[in-house]
């Protein structure tokens, strides 16, 4: 094919800008790449790009507004063992356990392959590759595998446990935060900071999981629930699922830099040897909440959003 090195979006006309792009991205050979520039974030493509030709490609943003964004689109080499850490965990959470063990971020970091998570991370591919094995060996429960579940179904379960879990325990750990800190922070100053980000933090995430209950969860439901027998699914005509995807996404985003920052502020929690039980029930919740966070993130970015973001051909059930 004709290399190109970039292609300016915005020359294009609209209507022709996405079969321009995949006609480019079908021209490539395995390990060939190109670069897209444009305007504003072109992430809807990548969906419509995984829908219509599978987890072939890589998407690695070269820019990130605020003016152009440029991404790297590559097809993948036959030879690489393409799939990316996200859709690994995503088919078996036994293996997400192991990422999450090794310091790897599934949740939001989902899009690398194994190859550039490894790299990243500084740590031997073949190691990793054995332990991903061993976990296959490990009882697997049938209640983990999200990708056989109904979208509804999925909204409903992120809802009633993740969600329900944040509701429930957000005014105990704001609460905890201020108390630990009002006690130690003499000796112990980052746990002001730990207090200053933790509160602000759960107040957003309310705010957040609110979004997701009462505009895009009902959406999907609706895709579903309205599906014809032509298409499979209603379309997102308006494109609210796609357009609020995007912005809970970098809101996603944000939450594990800010979980991280937080574990970096505790040393990983772990406790003083003059931790009161306040001091360490509140690293016990904050771990906790974590944990779920982390889960409940890599359920939506990638399985949730992606299936839900599919083309109308993509069975939405």
């Amino acid at each position: 094919m004709v290399a190109v090195a970039i292609l300016d979006v915005t020359r294009i006309e609209p209507k022709l800008k996405h079969p321009t792009i995949f006609k480019h991205f079908d021209e490539l050979d395995a390990g060939e790449n190109f670069i897209i520039d444009n305007d504003h974030d072109p992430k809807p493509l990548y969906y419509q790009l995984l829908g219509e030709r599978g987890n072939i490609f890589t998407w690695e943003y070269l820019q990130q507004g605020p003016q152009r964004w440029q991404v790297k689109i590559a097809k993948r080499s036959n030879d690489n063992n393409g799939e990316t850490i996200g859709s690994i965990a995503a088919k078996d959470m036994r293996k997400a356990a192991v990422f999450k063990a090794r310091g790897i971020d599934y949740s939001c970091g989902g899009n690398k392959t194994l190859q550039e998570a490894v790299a990243e991370a500084a740590i031997s591919e073949e190691a990793l590759k054995a332990e991903l094995a061993d976990a296959e060996q490990l009882p697997r429960s049938a209640s983990q595998d999200f990708n056989k579940w109904k979208l509804d179904f999925l909204c409903d379960y992120i809802s009633n446990t993740h969600h329900r879990y944040i509701k429930e325990n957000a005014e105990l750990i704001s609460g905890l935060a201020e108390k630990v800190a009002q006690r130690h922070g003499v000796y112990h100053p980052e746990l002001n900071r730990l207090a200053q980000g933790v509160i602000p933090f759960l107040q957003n995430l309310l705010t957040h999981i609110g979004k997701e209950e009462e505009i895009v969860f009902p959406a999907i439901k609706q895709r579903v629930s309205g599906k014809s027998p032509a298409t499979g699914a209603i379309p997102d005509e308006a494109g609210i699922i796609k357009k609020s995807v995007l912005v809970l996404e970098k809101e996603h985003s944000i939450i594990a830099a800010d979980l991280a920052y937080f574990r970096k502020l505790s040393n990983d929690y772990e406790l003083p040897d003059d931790a009161c039980n306040s001091y360490a029930y509140l690293y016990q919740k904050l771990a906790e909440m974590e944990d779920d966070l982390q889960q409940c993130l890599h359920v939506e970015n990638n399985i949730l959003f992606p299936r839900a973001i599919a083309p109308e051909r993509e069975n939405v059930q």
